[in-house]
């Protein structure tokens, strides 16, 4: 699956696109169909649920909505008798409409955009390399208004402070009482280094909000240094989302029109792969926190 772009507009009056949810739980109840094809069609199986097959095609392409008993009904005529799967469908099923906090910034986040944020809440970990920038959930305030205004080149002053409300908001993921979200980022030390006329003390104030961050339990920070050696990361930055059984492993590919999500075991496993060998060629936990206290140390004289 590729989705492209956070800077995507909705038309007025444009048909409301399914959820990313939803379209999740329409892929997996076609999967499970298909697993069974040909004993059992389409038309069979709508038939066996007391439906017309138009309705089935449309929960399959997240055109319709599916209770969740429906879901349970459904996945007992297929033969799925794993109670994991089942559940899992079942709950993404209750939340396919529910509508994330981030909806009450309208239209200035992008389609795109909602879908990473959906899979984000969602997700019960996430592996960054980061190259170029600190990930959204590290960043203060003043870094990521420096760094939106900067890459966000068709917005408005008040949509770029809008984002960085946006991606504050965010961060609130990894405190949660219930499974707060899991974070390993390993970022380029060349970060670090970065200055800001606008916020003199960004890079402080930065720095020390990681070292804050480093010490929550569920977030682990690493830093590359120039003189690593050589590994995968050098081609490009990335996401690994990673969700509870039976959901796939996500990739998340970042550039100036906002990105795309790549789905797939195999093309997952590469990434997975490729972060497994950045993290070894990087600093450890704890020599990382000490090149940071060093790093805050510089920019506090």
């Amino acid at each position: 699956m590729r989705t492209q772009g956070v800077f995507n507009r909705t038309m007025p009056n444009q048909r409301a696109v399914p959820t990313l949810r939803r379209r999740r739980l329409g892929e997996a109840l076609l999967a499970a169909r298909k697993a069974i094809e040909p004993d059992l069609s389409q038309e069979k199986a709508a038939l066996a649920m007391g439906w017309d097959e138009s309705k089935l095609s449309r929960i399959e392409n997240a055109r319709a909505r599916i209770k969740p008993a429906e879901v349970v009904k459904l996945l007992d005529v297929y033969g799925v008798t794993d109670q994991s799967v089942i559940t899992a469908l079942e709950g993404l099923a209750k939340d396919a409409g529910k509508q994330g906090w981030w909806q009450t910034f309208g239209d200035v986040v992008a389609l795109g955009y909602k879908d990473y944020l959906t899979l984000e809440s969602d997700a019960e970990s996430t592996h960054i390399w980061a190259p170029q920038l600190i990930p959204g959930l590290l960043q203060t305030g003043s870094y990521a208004r420096e760094i939106i205004s900067a890459t966000a080149l068709t917005r408005t002053p008040e949509e770029v402070t809008a984002l960085a409300e946006v991606r504050k908001a965010r961060q609130s993921i990894l405190t949660r009482p219930q499974n707060p979200l899991n974070l390993w980022a390993v970022l380029d030390s060349g970060i670090l280094h970065k200055r800001s006329a606008a916020y003199p003390s960004m890079m402080r104030e930065q720095i020390r909000h990681l070292l804050d961050m480093a010490d929550l339990p569920n977030v682990t920070i690493q830093l590359m240094e120039l003189e690593a050696t050589p590994h995968p990361g050098l081609v490009g930055g990335f996401h690994v989302i990673r969700f509870p059984r039976p959901w796939p492993t996500v990739i998340n590919l970042e550039n100036l029109r906002g990105g795309y999500f790549v789905e797939g075991t195999a093309d997952a496993k590469v990434f997975e792969t490729a972060f497994e060998r950045i993290v070894a060629a990087a600093l450890s936990v704890d020599d990382s926190r000490q090149r940071l206290k060093k790093h805050l140390e510089r920019n506090t004289e």
